[in-house]
């Protein structure tokens, strides 16, 4: 999974973070012929500031499907702080994106209003939307096991990501910081991890060992694992998909990649 822009960085950070719609697919196409298979999506106003707006959104679905069909499409609801659970729902509802990324924390209202959140869950569900739950620490994951237990979650909901460094003073990710979450019972996940900073790729590398997915981009990171600031996101999957092969592993196709989320064939 790529995660080409994100909410908050822009060209200041770096001068090939794509912004518009069109960059955006223009970047996604670049990282699909280097072994990505799904775009996590960001839209950016007139300001370039961050949206969930649904008829951005819907333009960048449609523009993925015409010329990057081979890659699936995961809208975010980050709230960034402007945007309420009710509003992130909303756009979900009026998108109904094949998929999307939630929050745990941001759709509970920090474990609040287990109601809301689950009627969200069921809805997702019954819309067919699959859903990938963030998960910024060890007990954001032990929260999100006991309402898997519970009900709230759906049992068909599967699919997190482990964010590393989000709490780190300098946000610099180690793959020590994958240790918490691997002591927990991660059976029947399918998991994904992203890390903050120019370890990014060890972190990802170490995920990938012990068995889960890696989310890689310029919203979380700008170097290259040789200290070097990557000209776009699609050297950074470049140098990691080399680092697959040369240790004989492989990187999954977008057909393996819709069977092992449990997505309907394209």
């Amino acid at each position: 999974m790529i995660a080409p822009n994100g909410a908050r960085k822009t060209r200041q950070d770096h001068p090939a973070l794509p912004v518009s719609i069109q960059e955006t697919v223009d970047e996604a196409v670049l990282c699909h012929a280097a072994g990505a298979t799904v775009l996590h999506g960001h839209v950016r106003g007139k300001q370039d500031e961050h949206l969930l707006d649904t008829g951005l959104y819907l333009e960048l679905i449609a523009e993925m499907n015409r010329q990057a069909p081979g890659m699936m499409v995961q809208i975010t609801t980050e709230a960034v702080g402007i945007y309420t659970p009710s509003q992130q729902v909303a756009c979900v509802q009026a998108v109904v994106p094949e998929m999307a990324s939630v929050s745990l924390r941001e759709m509970t209202s920090d474990f609040t209003d287990l109601e809301f959140a689950k009627r969200f869950y069921a809805w997702t569900s019954e819309a067919d939307v699959h859903i990938q739950h963030i998960l910024f620490s060890d007990e954001d994951l032990i929260q999100f096991l006991k309402l898997k237990q519970s009900g709230i979650i759906p049992a068909s909901h599967r699919c997190v990501l482990f964010v590393l460094g989000r709490y780190s003073v300098d946000f610099q990710s180690h793959p020590a910081d994958l240790d918490p979450f691997l002591a927990r019972d991660l059976t029947g996940l399918d998991w994904f991890v992203c890390a903050f900073g120019a370890k990014e790729q060890a972190c990802l590398n170490a995920a990938i060992d012990h068995g889960g997915h890696a989310r890689i981009g310029f919203e979380n990171n700008l170097y290259l694992p040789s200290g070097d600031i990557a000209a776009n996101t699609a050297e950074l999957v470049s140098e990691l998909t080399k680092s697959l092969t040369a240790s004989d592993r492989s990187f999954a196709t977008s057909d393996q990649t819709r069977h092992l989320l449990g997505l309907r064939s394209a």
